[in-house]
Formats: structure tokens, sequence, C-alpha cells
């Protein structure tokens, strides 16, 4: 019979499992990560808010912190799905077409690459 290691008690060999059983019950019960989560219109307003929807509806000069905003929105939206709805919300925050024309012209100014259009006359079910 082999003894244990000086090194290695009884008693760790058993917290050492104790802590792997943990761990893999928090892997598998752990939350979905905001990436692969619905994105809903509340989460894309907080995440427009408050540069690049008050761009939008507001006009003046374009405020370099929106690009911030924007690419926290495509980091969000990496599934059709959400790509879909982040559209769909997108056609919500501006109403008139000077509105949607600044809405549309923020990722350019970014140097950003939204995986859709933004404007009303765009069908977001057939967002890739």
């Amino acid at each position: 019979m082999h003894s244990l290691s000086t090194n290695i008690t009884p008693t760790m060999l058993i917290s050492k499992k104790v802590l792997l059983s943990f761990l893999l019950i928090f892997m598998v019960v752990a939350p979905a990560s905001a990436k692969t989560r619905a994105i809903t219109c509340d989460i894309v307003h907080n995440i427009m808010h408050p540069y690049c929807h008050g761009y939008a509806l507001l006009g003046g000069s374009f405020p370099s912190e929106c690009c911030n905003e924007v690419k926290s929105l495509i980091s969000n939206i990496t599934t059709i799905a959400n790509r879909q709805s982040a559209c769909s919300c997108m056609k919500r925050l501006a109403y008139t077409k000077k509105q949607v024309n600044r809405l549309a012209s923020i990722p350019g100014k970014c140097g950003a690459n939204l995986p859709f259009k933004i404007g009303k006359d765009v069908d977001c079910s057939k967002v890739k």
C-alpha cells in the first residue's frame, strides 16, 4: 500500500474533490453571458444612451463618446436573433426622417460596421 506524500493529506484530497465538484456545478448552472442572452429594446436604449440617442434626436456636433456606445452595441449583438432585435429597436430610437438619417450616419462616423442598415424601411427579419 502506498502512503500519501507528506505534502498531501487525506483532508486536502477531500477538499480538492469538493472544490472541483462545486466548480462543475457552478459551470452548469451559471447564467448565460450577456453576449448570448436575448437583447431587448431597453438594453439597446441603455447602450445607445445618452450620446448616440441624444445626437440622433437633437443633432448638434457629433459626440465622440457615441462611438463607444456603438462598439458596445456591436459586441452585444453576436447572434442573428440579437441583430434582428437590435435592428427593430434602432428603428424606434428616431422618429423623424432627419433623426433617422442622423442615427444611420453614426456607424460611419465611428468607422464601425453595424451588421444591418438603420432606416424605417429596413426589414429586420432579413438581418443575418
